[in-house]
């Protein structure tokens, strides 16, 4: 039979024993998935097809559907981390699109505005050369 010092000692080496399992176990385990960066990224995307990035910055709205592809991948391989990495670029690479599409649509604009100015001058000139 045990006496009571050995009793503690056993329970103090088993509960040192299933410590260190939990311990473990909480190192080994996979991180959360980065669910506020994949949102984030997806809102971005939809943000930048709302303004026409497609048209103006394809090359940006495409690489960053690329990124969130492969961060998606990475969640379903365990690889949380360089899932939220993955989810930050694209996010990134979406708002990079929503700035060059305002961008080129700004210039647009400031093309369109020139011409009309030019359009204007040009009649009142004319107009000022004919005398009622």
């Amino acid at each position: 039979m045990f006496t009571s010092k050995e009793h503690r000692a056993s329970r103090l080496g088993i509960s040192a024993g299933i410590a260190s399992a939990l311990i473990l176990t909480a190192c080994a385990s996979t991180p959360p998935a980065p669910t506020a960066a994949l949102e984030a990224a997806q809102l971005a995307m939809s943000n930048a097809e709302r303004a026409e990035a497609g048209r103006y910055a394809a090359a940006e709205l495409a690489e960053a559907r690329t990124k969130f592809a492969a961060a998606d991948a990475a969640v379903l391989e365990e690889k949380m981390i360089k899932a939220e990495q993955l989810a930050e670029q694209s996010r990134t690479e979406a708002e990079l699109a929503s700035a060059r599409t305002a961008a080129v649509k700004a210039k647009l604009v400031n093309e369109e505005m020139s011409r009309s100015t030019g359009t204007l001058i040009d009649e009142m000139q004319r107009n000022a050369g004919e005398k009622p």
